[in-house]
Parts: C-alpha cells; sequence; structure tokens
C-alpha cells in the first residue's frame, strides 16, 4: 500500500490542485497508523514486561521484602483497609455454624412430634371407643331408669266427671240441711286433681231478682268475674257454680217463697244444688239475712250474717264487707304502722237501745267492777267496766255509747254503728286498739255490723278487740286471727285493760302490721273478695291453684359465632372453686313436684296460718316452676323456704347442701339500651361463668341491633328478648325463657369478676328469700328534714342493694310486675329510674328481712 500510494503520489494522481490535497491524506494516515502501532505496543508489552518484573521480586530469598506474594489470613487482615472485611466474614461463619445447629435440633424436635401425633391418633381411636362404650351404658341406664319410674309411678286413671245429665241418685244424701259439710254435700267427681278448678258464674239479669241487686254491688261482681282465671263459660265442665243474691234494695225485694223458686229453677241447680254457692255481699252496716229461712239445699252460703242456727262450719262462708265496690281505696290515706302507740289506748262508738238504760242506771267505779260479780247481761257489765276504765284516767280512752247522731240501721241486740265512715275512720287513726263488741244475742255468730268495724280497723291500723269468742270472723278457718287481732270472751271484760297494757311495742306492731296485710289481700277491693271467696273452696277441696302467666319472650333474631376472649380481670380467682372442672350443661331448676299434695302435706300448717301468696293468695297462687323449697307462706312475713325438694329434708341449707337443691344454675338478665360494644364486652365476660344457664338480654330500644352484630359464643344460649316499650320494669319482667329460680340481674356496663359472682351465688343459695348483691345504699328518714335520706356513698351502714348486679329469686319477678300496685310501675317510668328501690322495698316488706350485700 506504502508503495501504491508513493507511485500515486510521484504520478500526481488523486485530485484536487495538482495531487497536494492527497500527499495531506496520505500524510494524516501515516500519523494514525503509526499511533495505533505505538499504543498497540504500549498496552501490550509493557503490562507483560511490568508483570515479568514483579514476579522476579518476589522470588527473591528476603520473605520480608515480598509485596504481592500470597500471604497468611492473620498477615493479611493485618492490612488496615481489610480488617472490616475479615470480622464480617467470621461473624457470616459464626452465624451458618449456629443456624445448622438450630436445623439439626428442629429435625429432631419434628422426629419427636411426628411420634407424638401417632401416640395422639392411638388415643382418640381408644377415646372415642371409650365414648361409644359411655353412650351405650348412659342409654341403657336411661331405659333403666325410666323402666324404674314406669314401676314405681304407675299411670293414674283420671276421675270419672259427673255430667249434668247424669242421674244423681247415688249420690249420699244428709238427714238434713243443717248437717251439710264437704263430705256429704259437695260431689267431688265434679272436680278433679287436674281440673284446674272451673267456675260458672250465673248471669243475674237472666232471674227476676236480678233487678233487686244493688247496682254497685252487682257491676263489681261483674266486673271481676270477666277477669278471673277459673272463671268458664261451659257450665258443663264446671266444678262450682256461683249465683250472686245480694245485696238487695228494700222497696223490690222479691219475696222469700219466689227467690226459693227462682234459686231451684236455676239450669244446674239439679234437685238440691250441690256444687253450689250463693254470695250475698254487703256494702252496708245492716244485711239482710233473707236466706235464713229460704231452702238452699246443699248449696254453700257466703255472706257477712250468720245465725247459729244457719251456719254450717267448714262448708259455707263468712265474707267481708264489700266497701269499695267500683273503686279502689286510696293507699295515701292509710296512716303509717309507727309510731306504735297512739293518742287512744282503745276507743269504741255504739250504741244499744236495749240495754242502754239498764246500764246506766247502776254505774260503779272501776275498782269495784273488779271486786264484783258478774252480772248477767255481759254488755251492761261491759259499759260499766268501760266507763270506769275511762273515768280512772290511767289510760286515754274514747267509749261512747250513745250516738251524737241517728245510728246506723242495725240487727235486735248489735251495737249500731254511730256517725259517718269518714269520721269513724279518723277516731280509728287515733286509736291504738279498736273494740268490737259483738251482738248481745249469742246465737248471731256474726253480724254485718262487726264485719264492718273490723274492716274500718284493720285499714287504717286499728288492732281489732274482739269481745265475744263465739264469734266467726271473716275465712276463719283458713285465717289465724290472732295473729292480727285479740280474740277475748266477754266475762274476762274487767281484764281487757290489763292485757292491753301488758302487749310490748314488739308485738303491736307485728299484729297492726298482719292486720293490713289480710285487709290489703283478702278485704280492701272486690277482686279480693271474690277471688278470696274461691280460694277458701279450692283448698278445701284441695285443688291446686292455677299457675301464674309469665311473660311471653319474643327473641329478637342475631347471629352468633364470635369466640368471646378471655378477660385477663377473671383469670385471677386465688384459690376459690368456681364450680365443676368441665362445665355442665344448661339445665332447668326442677319442676314444683307438689303441685297435688301441697294441700294435703301442709294443711297443718297453712290453715292455722295466715294463708300467703302459695296458698290462698287472690293474685299469685303459686307457680309450677317453682321447686318445693320456694314455697311461700304468708303470716306477713312474704315467702319462707320450709323444706321438700329433691332429696331435700326440710333442713337449713348447711345440713341439706344447696337449700335443698342438689345441683342448681342461675339465669343473668341483662337489661341494655343502644350500646351495642359495651354490650359485647360483658357478654364475652361470662365466657366460661361456672352454673350459668342462660343469658336473657332485655333489648330496651325501639331500636333493633344491627343486623351484621356478631355475638359472642359464650358456651350457654343467649336470648335476646325485644321489648314493648322502653321501662326499667322491663328488667323485672317473669320471662317464660328463664328456667331457674336464680336471677342475676345485672346492668351492660358492670364488670363482675367470676369468684365475686361465685361468691354471691352461694350466699344467695344460704338465703334464698333476700336480694344478694354487690353495690350497696342507705337510706332513712332525715328527722330535720321530714324526708328521705338517700346516700350513695361507701358506707358502713347499708339498707339496700342495687339490682345493677344482684341475685334475686324469680318469685319476685311475678310479684313486682303482677302484684305490686300499678302506681310504683308508673312512677318508675315517670322518673326512669328507682326500679332498683322499688325491689328493695318490696322485697324488704314481704320478708321483713335486709338484703345482703358481697363483696
Amino acid at each position: 500500500e506504502l508503495m501504491t500510494g508513493y507511485t500515486m503520489l510521484r504520478n500526481g494522481g488523486g485530485v484536487g490542485n495538482g495531487g497536494q490535497p492527497w500527499v495531506l491524506r496520505w500524510s494524516s494516515r501515516i500519523r494514525l497508523t503509526w499511533l495505533s502501532f505505538t499504543l498497540f505496543v504500549i498496552l501490550v508489552f509493557f503490562p507483560l514486561i511490568a508483570h515479568y518484573y514483579l514476579t522476579t521480586i518476589d522470588d527473591a530469598d528476603d520473605a520480608g521484602k515480598r509485596i504481592f506474594g500470597p500471604r497468611t489470613g492473620n498477615e493479611l487482615c493485618e492490612v488496615k483497609h481489610v480488617q472490616d472485611l475479615c470480622r464480617i466474614r467470621e461473624s457470616v461463619s459464626e452465624e451458618l455454624l449456629q443456624l445448622e445447629a438450630k436445623r439439626q435440633e428442629l429435625n429432631s424436635e419434628i422426629a419427636k412430634l411426628n411420634l407424638k401425633i401417632e401416640a395422639c391418633k392411638k388415643s382418640i381411636e381408644n377415646a372415642k371407643q371409650d365414648l361409644l362404650q359411655l353412650k351405650n351404658v348412659i342409654s341403657q341406664t336411661e331405659h333403666s331408669y325410666k323402666e324404674l319410674m314406669a314401676q314405681n309411678q304407675p299411670k293414674l286413671s283420671l276421675p270419672i266427671r259427673l255430667l249434668p245429665d247424669k242421674d244423681d241418685a247415688t249420690f249420699p244424701l244428709p238427714k238434713s240441711n243443717r248437717n251439710c259439710r264437704l263430705h256429704n254435700c259437695f260431689d267431688y267427681s265434679r272436680c278433679p286433681l287436674t281440673s284446674g278448678f272451673p267456675v260458672y258464674v250465673y248471669n243475674s239479669d237472666d232471674y227476676p231478682f236480678g233487678s233487686s241487686l244493688d247496682p254497685l254491688i252487682k257491676q263489681a261482681f261483674e266486673a271481676t268475674v270477666r277477669t278471673n282465671v277459673y272463671v268458664t263459660e261451659n257450665a258443663n265442665i264446671a266444678c262450682v257454680y256461683i249465683i250472686l243474691v245480694g245485696e238487695m234494695q228494700e222497696p223490690v225485694m222479691p219475696k222469700p217463697t219466689e227467690l226459693e223458686q227462682q234459686l231451684h229453677s236455676l239450669p244446674y241447680w239439679r234437685t238440691d244444688g250441690h256444687n253450689h254457692l250463693i254470695i250475698n255481699l254487703s256494702r252496708k252496716s245492716e244485711t239482710q239475712n233473707f236466706l235464713y229461712n229460704i231452702s238452699t239445699g246443699r248449696a254453700m252460703i257466703a255472706q257477712s250474717t250468720f245465725y247459729d242456727a244457719q251456719y254450717r262450719p267448714g262448708f259455707d262462708i263468712v265474707v267481708s264487707p264489700l266497701v269499695h265496690a267500683m273503686s279502689e281505696p286510696n293507699f295515701l290515706e292509710i296512716p303509717p304502722q309507727v309510731p306504735v302507740k297512739r293518742k287512744y289506748l282503745f276507743s269504741f262508738q255504739g250504741e244499744k237501745i236495749e240495754s242502754l238504760r239498764s246500764s246506766l242506771q247502776e254505774v260503779r267505779s272501776f275498782e269495784e267492777e273488779i271486786e264484783g260479780n258478774a252480772p248477767a247481761d255481759y254488755d251492761d257489765r261491759i259499759i260499766t267496766t268501760l266507763k270506769a276504765v275511762q273515768d280512772s284516767k290511767l289510760d286515754f280512752v274514747l267509749v261512747e255509747f250513745t250516738c251524737k247522731n241517728q245510728p246506723k240501721a242495725s240487727l235486735p241486740t248489735e251495737w249500731a254503728l254511730c256517725g259517718e265512715r269518714d269520721d269513724r275512720l279518723e277516731l280509728l287513726k287515733l286509736s291504738t286498739f279498736a273494740l268490737i263488741i259483738t251482738p248481745g244475742d249469742t246465737r248471731l255468730v256474726i253480724s254485718a255490723g262487726c264485719t264492718m268495724r273490723l274492716f274500718e280497723a284493720l285499714e287504717v291500723g286499728a288492732i281489732p278487740v274482739v269481745l265475744g269468742e263465739q264469734v266467726q270472723l271473716p275465712y276463719n278457718d283458713v285465717i289465724r286471727w290472732n295473729e292480727a287481732a285479740l280474740i277475748i270472751p266477754k266475762p274476762r271484760i274487767t281484764e281487757v285493760h290489763f292485757l292491753l297494757r301488758s302487749i310490748s311495742d314488739n308485738d303491736l306492731l307485728a299484729m297492726r302490721r298482719q292486720g293490713r296485710f289480710l285487709w290489703e289481700t283478702y278485704f280492701s277491693t272486690s277482686d279480693n273478695v271474690f277471688s278470696t271467696v274461691l280460694a277458701v273452696i279450692r283448698t278445701r277441696i284441695q285443688i291446686p291453684a292455677a299457675p301464674i302467666r309469665e311473660e311471653p319472650a319474643v327473641e329478637i333474631p342475631h347471629r352468633s359465632g364470635k369466640a368471646a376472649g378471655t378477660d385477663p380481670n377473671m383469670a385471677d380467682n386465688g384459690d376459690l372453686d368456681l364450680g365443676p372442672v368441665e362445665t355442665e350443661p344448661p339445665y332447668a331448676s326442677p319442676k314444683y313436684l307438689r303441685n297435688f299434695t301441697l294441700t294435703a302435706m301442709d294443711i297443718y300448717r297453712n290453715w292455722n296460718s295466715a294463708p300467703g301468696p302459695f296458698h290462698l293468695f287472690p293474685y299469685t297462687p303459686f307457680d309450677p316452676v317453682l321447686p318445693s323449697e320456694a314455697k311461700f307462706l304468708g303470716s306477713g312475713t312474704g315467702f319462707r323456704p320450709i323444706g321438700g325438694g329433691a332429696g331435700g329434708s326440710g333442713k337449713e341449707f348447711q345440713a341439706a347442701l344447696g337449700g335443698n337443691v342438689p345441683r342448681e344454675q342461675f339465669t343473668v338478665v341483662m337489661l341494655t339500651y343502644e350500646r351495642e360494644e359495651v354490650l359485647m364486652n360483658s357478654l364475652e365476660r361470662l365466657n366460661g361463668l361456672p352454673y350459668l344457664n342462660k343469658v336473657v338480654v332485655v333489648w330496651n330500644s325501639p331500636k333493633l341491633p344491627s343486623e351484621d352484630l356478631l355475638w359472642p359464643d359464650i358456651g350457654v344460649p343467649i336470648m335476646v328478648v325485644r321489648t314493648e316499650k322502653n321501662s326499667l320494669n322491663n328488667r323485672f319482667l317473669p320471662w317464660d325463657e328463664i328456667d331457674t329460680e336464680a336471677i342475676l340481674s345485672i346492668d351492660d356496663d358492670a364488670h363482675l369478676r367470676h369468684d365475686e359472682i361465685m361468691f354471691g351465688f352461694r350466699v344467695w343459695r344460704e338465703a334464698r328469700d333476700r336480694i344478694v348483691g354487690f353495690p350497696g345504699r342507705y337510706h332513712a328518714w332525715d328527722i330535720p328534714h321530714q324526708s328521705w335520706l338517700y346516700n350513695s356513698n361507701y358506707s358502713c351502714e347499708l339498707s339496700m342493694v342495687l339490682t345493677g348486679a344482684a341475685f334475686f329469686h324469680k318469685y319476685y319477678a311475678y310479684l313486682y310486675s303482677y302484684v305490686m300496685p300499678q302506681a310504683i310501675r308508673d312512677m318508675v317510668d315517670e322518673y326512669i329510674n328507682c326500679e332498683d328501690i322499688a325491689m328493695n322495698f318490696l322485697v324488704s316488706h314481704l320478708t321483713r328481712k335486709p338484703p345482703i350485700k358481697v363483696s
């Protein structure tokens, strides 16, 4: 190429000005080629020469002068800029060794766990086999138990009903109607134990004597009949037939023969009127005893006036007067029961024309009367003695034997009432005792005037003192009157003052309280009078009362499934044994098994005491869901556990474990209002709580819970109940979903530990008639301000336990909702408060016991 280029240059080849550009291009190319060759030599040969030189230096004998030769690890690390890299290499090496060791350990643990898994699988198979065997054993045991029960409790055939169209010729006849008693004048075949005591009431308007009845009594009677649970319209199944014949109005009163014919023409009279009850009610102090000369056959009579020749003990019924016929008594006007002693020791106002003149002729001193002989006429002696007591001024008494105004109409030998009813009540409000002098004619065992005096005395809290032991007080065969009144023979009139002065204040208060209980329960309203008359008959023939109704629970659908967490505040329970190791499944309290034997077995106890709610209580006869240890007797004490029950022997809790109930659970009733998150937290805290049967959430809000709300699963059912209105009274409704006797009423924001709840439940089982709970309050009468003092601060003085966290018996839910006056529940709705105060006062009013606070 060089030669070619040179030739071309010499020959003047190229273009341009005579070949000069060609020369320039050739010289440029020569320089570029030389430059490339020089760079190639530098880049290739110089590194080779340098490598050779360095290698020659490292091969020298002096090792200390080596620079780039291979060195040991320690020597290399001595170089400062690679020390960090060496440390990292050593750390990574150690970590790799540790990971390898852990991997080997995990492999060994995996191998061990695999062995355990195999062992657990074998255990599960064995447990399944054991469970299957236990199920077979349980099935066989249940079968054997049923066979044993069938042998010990054979089926009993029901009594044969006696229908109205059947012949009554085989029914034994008594020698006379005067000898009528239940065993020979009452047809028990119409009233089987399982009949429910149906009662048929004749319509008085269908008979001529109906137009003669007092309109007020007639209206009151018809009103109470319409609401009574025992009344039936089917006369063919009736146990008792009732006809109202009085009180009658004088101008249109039928003749005795006409009334007798009308009674005998009743559709179901059946020749002798057995199983019939003729009721003669009175509003006045004088009641016509027009049934005295009428043949009533085997029919029972209920009235306020009886002659000895007419009254049949244990068959006829002495009833109280119907003072409040169509109106409720004004409880606000009834005086308080304290102070115990009032202005007058005793008082009496009356007039008896027949004996008054002879009594005033001879007035002796009190001392002379004590030493004197008994006169022939006891009424004369009574007048003389009482006047002597009044004149002696030993005590402040008031006796008047002459009425300032015209006395009320009365029967012969009977002490007539003086003045108007309001005037008499004002005097009785000032009297500790009220004297009731029975008629001088001993053949008159009871009169309307005496029952009216008894009614008014009990109404205002004056303790009745009845002079005359022959008297038959209302419902005397089922009420223990000596707990509310003094019944003194007339010959002891000279000792009356001593007897009255010797009674202690505690006994006076107890008698006044019992009298108030009797008046409220059996005398105060027309409903009470009619219900008590039916209860007397039902108790005599030993038919259990109809169960009180329960509140039907309308469930709100909700979704469950959210597993409840564990509250750390519940885990620390100390050494307290909370209950069974395994949570027992929900089970109801034992059913009341003595419905039909209660009256027969406890007749000696019940008939000799004031009938209580479970015996003659017109409102709430015993409920079948309550077990036998929760029988509630009267005597002004409400309910009292008296024994019986599954496995119990009637002893106290300390002797019969668990209050005669070996196994028992409780129901939580929780009131809530639009606080879903708070409610869910409270429900979760109940997870795993021993002895919990069910949780009833009373949804007090008109707005239903959210549909997407997931309720916690706490191991027991949660029933969400819808209410008709927002009321705090809903907390105490006796919901039919409550299957246990024990109720734990709790707020949705209350925070109780499990051991606290268990302690409260155990205390309640020892005091089943009380409220047992946690938050305490104190109330007392503030004398300087003349008002009630209520203290919610922590104090050693306690009088109430709030129901925001408290145990109580389900029986009190019935009483609060159905028996307690409606005015109290209305006040709770008005103030949206105080329902716990109302429940505390109700329980203490019935039991005369304070609540129990636990911590």
